[in-house]
């Protein structure tokens, strides 16, 4: 009987050593019952083993484990140097004086399942690696052949210039290059050099001494100095003065800095990365962006696409914004309404994808439910949608549609424009009312009681 399961059987003595070996052990392990009587219990003992190795131990001393050593995972190796994943329990035999003269075991073979299981998790992880790239998001072409780009970048340690317009990702993509680099285990800084006053640019990028200029009161490292070994990221690289353009354009010739005030320079190990959402080029023709520093940071150029350019995108994006603000949103909230979906498709998105972000955050601040609606999204996307929607309308209102116009605007009369309080007037939904509006071509009334 024990012969013909498909689990493994054994036993061992007092001390460690195999008695018994069954029909189901020796095909599971490879061994027959010839090889192994007498051996120890080592056998059963291998890498990464979490269970099986407690088996001498628990000879020794059984109290610990009154129910013996159970639901234990082991891995070993098979007789043909297959790793094998099994899955056992040993209880522990006594004698007729309570002393302990063996144990008995089973085990299990989950190989192919736990390799099947590895084998679908690569799949998915594959899967998902298509989508999704260093936290930048897009299945569509122009999107991986940003990613293949991105992984190109990372390979070399030449300047890069990243181009597109605002909200593109521009500063993801930067970090993604830097993770995927040599340097990732160093500093990885990110200045917007529209951000900070010409005066004072200088002065955060190469530092400056004590006494430089009126309240230098101390000694400053600047960040090519912080950033040593790293990435130094710099965005708005357009809105440089040509004098500072010059003070860059020998870090990067001569790979040294020298800080305000100070005579001496400093040797200096750092990726450049810059990035701009201006039309280079044209700057040149004006003289506000000097030639032989625009080469030498456009050694290796990415563009970023603009959404409007990757609409097939927006679901997946809009799927991962809503992920994102369920986990810190206190409502329960994980899907978005297709009538949403569809304004949103029809939208220009000029902020691109951080307004896109910015508009899903919004509908979370104004959802009442578990779903985000079209009524949740803001005023300028609705709005939008609703400019179309009245433009293709061309046949006239029915007296019956007339009439349910006339009550609906009453409704939002009394009600000062709240369509929540109207719709609950009317016994409508939310989502009836607004598509009614969309209807009957009744121009929105601004509110902000929701």
């Amino acid at each position: 009987m024990v012969d013909a399961m498909g689990d493994g059987v054994f036993t061992v003595n007092a001390q460690g050593h195999i008695v018994s070996w069954s029909a189901g052990a020796a095909r599971i392990t490879g061994y027959s019952s010839d090889e192994v009587i007498g051996k120890s219990c080592h056998i059963l003992e291998g890498k990464n083993c979490k269970g099986f190795y407690k088996l001498t131990e628990f000879l020794e001393n059984p109290t610990p484990y009154p129910w013996g050593i159970c639901n234990q995972e082991c891995k070993v190796s098979a007789k043909d140097g297959r790793e094998l994943y099994l899955y056992g329990n040993v209880s522990v035999l006594r004698g007729e004086r309570g002393a302990v003269i063996g144990a008995v075991g089973t085990f299990t073979d989950l190989t192919s399942f736990i390799l099947a299981k590895e084998k679908i998790q690569v799949l998915e992880e594959q899967a998902r690696s298509r989508d999704s790239f260093q936290q930048m998001i897009g299945r569509s072409g122009v999107m991986q052949e940003v990613f293949r780009r991105v992984r190109l970048a990372a390979q070399g340690d030449v300047p890069v210039l990243l181009t597109g317009e605002s909200g593109t990702g521009k500063e993801l993509a930067a970090r993604a290059i830097h993770a995927l680099s040599g340097r990732k285990d160093k500093p990885f800084f990110a200045i917007n050099c529209s951000a900070i006053p010409e005066t004072l640019i200088e002065s955060e990028l190469f530092g400056h001494v004590k006494g430089a200029f009126t309240g230098a009161i101390r000694d400053k490292t600047g960040v090519f100095q912080a950033a040593e070994g790293g990435t130094l990221f710099l965005d708005e690289i357009g809105d440089t003065s040509p004098l500072l353009q010059l003070k860059l354009l020998r870090v990067l010739q001569e790979s040294e800095v020298r800080r305000v005030g100070d005579e001496q320079s400093v040797k200096v190990d750092v990726r450049f990365i810059t990035a701009t959402n201006k039309n280079l080029k044209h700057l040149l023709t004006t003289g506000a962006i000097r030639e032989d520093f625009f080469y030498r940071i456009r050694v290796f150029e990415i563009p970023l696409p603009p959404l409007r350019e990757r609409r097939e995108d927006l679901p997946l994006l809009v799927s991962h914004f809503v992920a994102e603000g369920s986990k810190v949103c206190p409502r329960a909230i994980h899907d978005i309404a297709q009538d949403a979906m569809q304004q949103m498709l029809k939208y220009a998105w000029p902020g691109n994808v951080r307004e896109l972000r910015n508009a899903v955050d919004h509908a979370f601040v104004t959802a009442e439910g578990g779903c985000l609606t079209a009524l949740d999204l803001p005023p300028e996307i609705r709005a939008s949608a609703s400019s179309v929607s009245k433009s293709s309308i061309a046949d006239p209102l029915t007296p019956e549609q007339q009439a349910e116009r006339d009550r609906i605007l009453d409704a939002l009369r009394k009600t000062r424009g709240s369509k929540t309080k109207a719709a609950k007037l009317l016994g409508y939904s939310r989502v009836t009312l607004w598509k009614k509006l969309q209807k009957f071509s009744t121009p929105e009334i601004s509110s902000q009681d929701r």
